[in-house]
């Protein structure tokens, strides 16, 4: 009796934790926020400072090693003065708005691309434009941290080299 009550614990324990695994792989959404800080190149590093964003992002596995993911969020790059105090920049205030995938090299090392909108608020370059970040990036369970150029396109080109960092539910 007593080898039956332990036989029966060891096939219930086995099935617990298998479907614990199962579920686990089964996780195909995940969603979290993200903080990024932003160094502008080229004119835009003439007219702007360092930056910072904050957002929130989400994905969804498609197939083995790729992934659709997508964001939403609010950057800031404070305008510089010119010209001994003549010229003052507007600050860019920017809603970007990205959709793309993301390639899983190996096990934590992804390659990601996205695609999407920049709509520019304030007195600096109003309006919306589109966009473009590439980026390399590793992923540890939740938490995920990205190196990537991101440009805007909107009456010439704002890009800037961006480090995020963030946590998926």
């Amino acid at each position: 009796m007593k080898r039956n009550i332990l036989a029966f614990m060891a096939v219930m324990l086995t099935l617990c934790m298998g479907a614990q695994t199962s579920q686990a792989q089964l996780k195909r959404f995940s969603i979290g926020p993200y903080a990024e800080v932003g160094f502008p190149t080229g004119d835009f590093s003439t007219t702007h400072n360092t930056g910072f964003g904050v957002g929130l992002g989400a994905d969804v596995k498609l197939i083995a090693g790729l992934t659709a993911v997508g964001s939403v969020g609010f950057d800031y790059f404070k305008g510089k003065t010119l010209d001994n105090g003549n010229i003052k920049i507007a600050s860019a205030k920017v809603i970007p708005v990205r959709l793309g995938l993301r390639y899983q090299l190996v096990s934590i090392l992804y390659v990601k691309v996205e695609g999407g909108t920049a709509h520019f608020t304030g007195d600096y370059n109003n309006g919306t434009g589109a966009l473009v970040a590439p980026g390399l990036g590793i992923r540890l369970l939740g938490l995920d941290v990205e190196g990537k150029y991101e440009a805007w396109f909107k009456d010439g080109t704002h890009g800037f080299f961006g480090l995020k960092a963030g946590y998926n539910f």
